[in-house]
């Protein structure tokens, strides 16, 4: 692998770090509204919506980090 690569992959994990720190961030915000007794549900789906955006950017970049030799 040469440096070029190596710099790619630095960089592609520490955005993977990135998103999983929002990611689970917004797991804890959903968490929190969720127990109040009348959730802003307008904002619960939001939070949830732009969740599941961070995980297809995640899986997106995992496999550019980790190609499947298969496919």
């Amino acid at each position: 692998m040469d440096d070029d690569d190596e710099a790619l992959h630095a960089a592609l994990r520490q955005r993977i770090s990135e998103l999983r720190t929002e990611h689970d961030d917004l797991d804890d915000a959903i968490a929190r509204l969720a127990e109040n007794p009348l959730p802003d549900q307008l904002r619960v789906q939001r939070l949830k919506k732009r969740k599941l955006l961070l995980k297809d950017q995640l899986t997106h970049l995992e496999r550019q980090l980790d190609p499947d030799v298969l496919a």
